[in-house]
């Protein structure tokens, strides 16, 4: 390979075990807002909408993505929802003015009708429960109506809506960004812990084996973070199973190195959040390790002007409509990658959203929907990452960018699926001038080749798909190649690729 490309080296070994990937790290988020439901989702005239009113070719796209799970119904919006809004006969149901984001509410969609849609498309649903204006009594009285099988109040009321069957939601947020003063019904984390405790205590009468996660910081910005968790978890340690991150980037400086170094920012968050939850854990004598659901994350910046001119009290406004360009890409999969050498305590992830909403896919009212470029790395970390996530030993040049220094051109992560007998290195390069020339130590892995280098790239990085031209999306002529133990491969100036090797 040419001298003129920078070099890096990964060791990869079998030994070098960090955990089972948990699936739902690959989960996404519905909240009723903008157009993720309503334009979004649903929309009873398109012509490709089932009998329930779901539009066919999102749930096409969604099935593609094979996402997990899906949190619901928000987000900012569950801190001011009545879910009896949202069940029986819709023609009964009533508008809403809705708070969060200022808009009317239909309630033409509601918890049976999104348990149907997350169904058809294999989703299990994470549920989040109102913690803002309501309480312990409407969260028990929703997992009654969800979970119990018959001969309650509410169980029997969920039959007589047409649904026999329990829906089994097993996941279960405890609110939504509670520490935020943009929140309806914000908490101190006293006030929330408390609520949160009492309200876990509640929901597991009712059915004792559900997951429940406790609201952590909205961000790393909180002036809060991270006393927010330890107060919190202080209450609510033993009786929840995870505890929430979320987190968005920007890159409003247009400085693209330091943009695509925010990583560094998440991994402080990642590790700052663990000690805080084995500081409880040891503060309390307990046995039990918290685990991270990191139910939002995404870049979010580029409709922040536009959602300043919408007026208030609209049906399914186009709010936080992010067009992503290629650089945001690269950033996602460095989420990706992230969470994966994590796997031992990231169990659970939701890139938020999944329709039109700072989201992978877009849709026309009326019309045609379309990948946006943020789609393919979360598509290849969902597709190939599944297995046993290894701990890459990674050699690589470093940069000083403005916030951030050390940050290394070379991001990767591996899974190995040993029922399948497939190795798969996910890789960045940061560097936006030259090439990376990788070489693989994989002598662990005795006959394997490779079958496929996948790569996402585009000479600007401020490139966008729209519904008319896909103009980043990514093809198969990577040229890694496997010889006595090694790959050797040119990862292109900025670029995101998916090296998969199968035994031969």
């Amino acid at each position: 390979m040419s001298s003129t490309a920078q070099k890096a080296r990964i060791v990869i070994d079998k030994a070098f075990k960090i955990a089972e990937v948990d699936k739902r790290i690959y989960g996404s988020f519905i909240e009723h807002l903008g157009r993720a439901v309503y334009g979004g989702i649903y929309e009873p005239s398109h012509e490709t909408a089932d009998a329930f009113g779901f539009r066919g070719d999102v749930k096409e796209l969604v099935r593609e993505l094979g996402v997990p799970i899906i949190r619901y119904p928000g987000g900012n919006f569950v801190s001011g929802y009545n879910w009896e809004d949202g069940v029986g006969p819709v023609e009964s149901r009533p508008k809403r003015l809705e708070l969060a984001w200022r808009t009317v509410e239909p309630n033409e969609v509601g918890t049976n009708e999104f348990m149907r849609w997350a169904k058809e498309v294999g989703s299990e649903v994470m549920m989040a429960v109102n913690l803002g204006t309501r309480g312990v009594d409407a969260a028990r009285n929703l997992l009654e109506y969800c979970n119990h099988p018959s001969g309650s109040y509410y169980s029997d009321l969920r039959r007589s809506h047409g649904f026999e069957q329990p829906h089994k939601v097993k996941t279960w947020c405890l609110g939504n960004e509670m520490d935020g003063p943009w929140q309806i019904g914000q908490k101190t984390p006293v006030e929330y812990g408390r609520l949160a405790y009492e309200t876990a205590k509640a929901m597991r009468l009712v059915d004792p084996d559900i997951e429940l996660v406790s609201c952590g910081s909205s961000s790393t910005a909180m002036p809060t973070f991270p006393e927010w968790e330890a107060v919190t978890l202080d209450h609510t340690y033993d009786v929840v199973d995870f505890v929430s991150l979320h987190q968005y980037y920007g890159n409003r400086d247009n400085d693209t190195a330091n943009f695509l170094a925010r990583t560094m920012d998440l991994e402080h968050f990642i590790h700052t959040v663990i000690s805080t939850c084995d500081y409880i854990k040891a503060k309390k004598r307990s046995k039990k390790t918290m685990y991270l659901s990191f139910d939002e994350w995404n870049v979010w910046y580029h409709s922040n002007q536009a959602d300043t001119k919408i007026e208030p009290w609209s049906v399914g406004p186009p709010q936080l409509e992010d067009i992503y360009n290629f650089e945001d890409a690269l950033l996602v999969g460095g989420f990706l990658i992230s969470f994966l050498r994590h796997a031992d305590r990231v169990k659970m992830a939701c890139l938020a959203q999944l329709v039109n909403v700072i989201a992978p896919i877009m849709t026309e009212n009326g019309g045609r929907s379309w990948k946006q470029t943020i789609f393919y790395p979360y598509l290849h970390a969902s597709v190939y990452g599944r297995g046993t996530s290894l701990l890459p030993i990674i050699d690589s040049p470093k940069y000083d960018a403005q916030d951030y220094t050390d940050v290394p051109y070379l991001e990767s992560a591996v899974v190995h699926n040993e029922e399948d007998e497939e190795l798969t290195v996910f890789a960045l390069n940061r560097h936006l001038q030259e090439a990376l020339d990788v070489e693989i130590d994989v002598r662990g892995f005795e006959g394997y080749r490779v079958a496929e280098h996948i790569v996402l790239e585009h000479d600007d990085v401020k490139a966008v798909n729209t519904a008319d031209a896909e103009n980043v999306k990514p093809h198969s002529r990577g040229n890694a190649e496997c010889k006595d133990g090694f790959v050797n491969a040119r990862l292109g100036k900025a670029s995101w690729n998916v090296i998969r090797l199968k035994k031969a």
